[in-house]
């Protein structure tokens, strides 16, 4: 019962870390830069691991209270969220293999993608579970 507010904390936290990372490359501070995304990643494996854990688990989703216009508005952000959830993925492992092999000219121009997408993915789940809790 308390994995949903574990998730929240992981995608915050995550969403944290990848500012910070894009922080770091901007004043060309590198290794800052790879420590806050690896840690990044490890924190979004996390969450992915306790966010399986408890949707096998869970007996009934909880339900989204708001009526009115704020329901259109939370369902519009729970579809792109979860779209994008699935786009994120094989996008961080991209931009991170072509990091690691020094495939820079690569990286820099996949990096912001994957920038936009994660911190939308993190952010939108936070506010995501805010709506629900």
């Amino acid at each position: 019962e308390d994995l949903p507010t574990l998730n929240a904390c992981l995608n915050a936290a995550s969403a944290l870390l990848i500012m910070a990372g894009y922080l770091c490359i901007k004043r060309k501070n590198v290794s800052a830069h790879i420590w806050l995304m690896s840690t990044a990643v490890v924190v979004s494996m996390a969450f992915l691991t306790s966010y399986v854990i408890y949707h096998t688990g869970v007996e009934e989703e909880k339900k989204f209270q708001g009526e009115g216009w704020i329901r259109y508005v939370y369902f519009a952000m729970l579809i792109s969220h979860i779209v994008l959830a699935f786009v994120v993925v094989p996008l961080v492992l991209r931009t991170v293999y072509l990091g690691m092999r020094n495939r820079l000219e690569k990286h820099v121009k996949i990096g912001p993608w994957t920038l936009a997408v994660w911190m939308y993915v993190s952010v939108t789940g936070v506010l995501i579970y805010l709506a629900l809790y």
